[in-house]
C-alpha cells in the first residue's frame, strides 16, 4: 500500500521542533513562519503543553462522551473567560470542517430553514456541507453541490442587503479569510450582517478556525468590529497541533440529546492540549505579543520593494507581491530555511507564526525576505 497522492509536498521532513524552529533529518535548522496552516499557536513542544499531555496520557487517554469528562468543563470555563464568551456553551469536535459542519446544522435546527449565505473566496472546510459553503468548485464533488448555498461578493454591503431575507438560516463568514489571501471583512460589513441576521432571525456564524485563538491580537478577529456572533467555530490554534475543535454556542440555542454527536471530540488528551494552550496564552500574555510583533512585521514589510500590499491583524499577515510569490517562498525555504504559506491568490503569501515569536526571530525573517526580494526584482 502507498499513500493517496493528494498533497504537493515540500522536500523537507521535520523530525524535531521547538518554539518556532524545526530541524530536519540532516539536522538543518528552519524558522517556522507558517506553523502548519496556523496550527502552532504557542510554539512547538512548549514545556507546559508537553507536561499537560504527558500527565493526561499517564492517567487516561480516551473514553467516549457516554461518561463524565471533567476536563471538558475545565476547557469550556477557561475558553469562555479568555474569549469573553463565558455565557456560551461549547460543543467539542476534532477539526475546523467538523466545527463548521455542526454549526451549519445547528443553525438549520434552530431556524427550521435551509438557505445559507457564504462569500466569495471563502474556505470553511472539506466535509460535505462545509465544502459546499466554500468558494472553490475544484474541491466540491458532484454530491456536494446544493442549491441551499448562495455566494455573495465579500465586503459588498449592497449585494448582501439585496439578498438577505427571512429564508436564510445562517450567514457564515470568516473572521479573516485565510486561504482567500488574508482578506479582512470591514466593520460596516460585519455590522450590517449582524443587523440583518437579527432582523430576519437568522444565525450569524463566525468562522474563527484560522483567525481565532489570539492570532489577530484579540481572542477572535471579529471582536475588532464589536459584533456578537451566535455561533463561533474554532480549531487550528486550539490544540497547538493536537486535533481539537469546537463550536461556541449562544444561550439562545436549546440543546437536545442526540441532535449532535462525536466519538473522538472532546477526548481527554485533546482537552489536555486545549487547556495547556489557554494557560500559555493567558500566562505569557500572547494576545499582546501577537498584536505587537504583528504590527512591527507589517510596518517593516511595507518598506520592502516589490511588496504591493500588506493585509492583516496581529500575526495573521498576507503579503501581496507585485510578482507571483511561489519563487519567493521557494527561495526563503531553500536558501534561508524559512517556512511561509501560500494562498488562493498566486501573488499573496501568508505569515502565520506561533504567537510567542520574538522580535529577534521576526528580524531574521525580515532580513531574509528583503534579500530574496532584492534578487527577484533584479531578475
Amino acid at each position: 500500500m502507498k499513500l493517496f497522492d493528494v498533497y504537493p509536498l515540500l522536500n523537507v521532513e521535520p523530525v524535531k521542533a521547538q518554539g518556532i524552529k524545526l530541524w530536519d533529518k540532516q539536522g538543518t535548522e528552519y524558522l517556522d513562519l507558517y506553523g502548519g496552516h496556523a496550527v502552532i499557536s504557542i510554539g512547538h513542544t512548549h514545556p507546559h503543553y508537553v507536561k499537560k499531555i504527558t500527565e493526561q496520557l499517564n492517567n487516561i487517554a480516551f473514553y467516549s462522551n457516554s461518561v463524565v469528562i471533567s476536563v471538558q468543563s475545565e476547557l469550556a470555563e477557561k475558553l469562555g473567560k479568555l474569549s469573553g464568551y463565558d455565557n456560551y456553551d461549547l460543543f467539542l469536535v476534532n477539526s475546523g470542517a467538523e466545527a463548521n459542519e455542526n454549526a451549519l446544522k445547528l443553525a438549520s435546527f434552530h431556524t427550521g430553514r435551509k438557505k445559507i449565505i457564504s462569500f466569495s473566496k471563502s474556505f470553511h472546510g472539506r466535509t460535505s456541507l462545509a465544502v459546499a459553503a466554500t468558494d472553490g468548485s475544484s474541491m466540491q464533488a458532484p454530491v456536494n453541490k446544493t442549491e441551499n448555498i448562495q455566494f455573495l461578493p465579500f465586503n459588498d454591503i449592497e449585494a448582501f442587503e439585496k439578498n438577505m431575507n427571512e429564508d436564510v438560516a445562517a450567514v457564515i463568514i470568516e473572521g479573516i479569510q485565510g486561504v482567500g489571501g488574508v482578506q479582512i471583512p470591514s466593520t460596516p460589513f460585519l455590522k450590517k450582517i449582524e443587523e440583518l441576521c437579527k432582523k430576519f432571525k437568522s444565525v450569524l456564524i463566525l468562522d474563527e478556525v484560522q483567525s481565532g485563538y489570539g492570532r489577530s491580537g484579540k481572542f477572535f478577529a471579529h471582536q475588532y468590529s464589536g459584533v456578537k456572533a451566535d455561533l463561533i467555530t474554532v480549531a487550528k490554534g486550539m490544540g497547538n497541533g493536537f486535533p481539537i475543535a469546537g463550536v461556541l454556542i449562544s444561550p439562545e440555542f436549546k440543546a437536545v440529546h442526540g441532535m449532535l454527536g462525536t466519538t473522538f471530540g472532546g477526548n481527554h488528551l485533546a482537552c489536555a492540549a486545549g487547556i495547556a494552550v489557554l494557560d500559555v496564552i493567558k500566562d505569557e500574555n500572547l494576545l499582546s505579543n501577537s498584536e505587537n510583533i504583528g504590527n512591527y512585521l507589517m510596518t517593516e514589510l511595507k518598506k520592502i520593494s516589490g511588496v504591493k500590499e500588506i493585509r492583516g491583524l496581529g500575526l495573521m499577515i498576507g503579503v501581496e507581491l507585485e510578482i507571483p510569490c511561489a519563487a519567493v517562498r521557494n527561495s526563503l525555504l531553500d536558501d534561508h530555511k524559512i517556512f511561509t504559506g501560500s494562498s488562493s491568490d498566486k501573488n499573496t503569501m501568508r505569515i502565520l507564526p506561533a504567537l510567542n515569536i520574538t522580535k529577534e526571530e521576526a528580524d531574521l525573517f525580515l532580513k531574509a525576505f528583503k534579500s530574496v526580494m532584492s534578487k527577484m526584482l533584479v531578475k
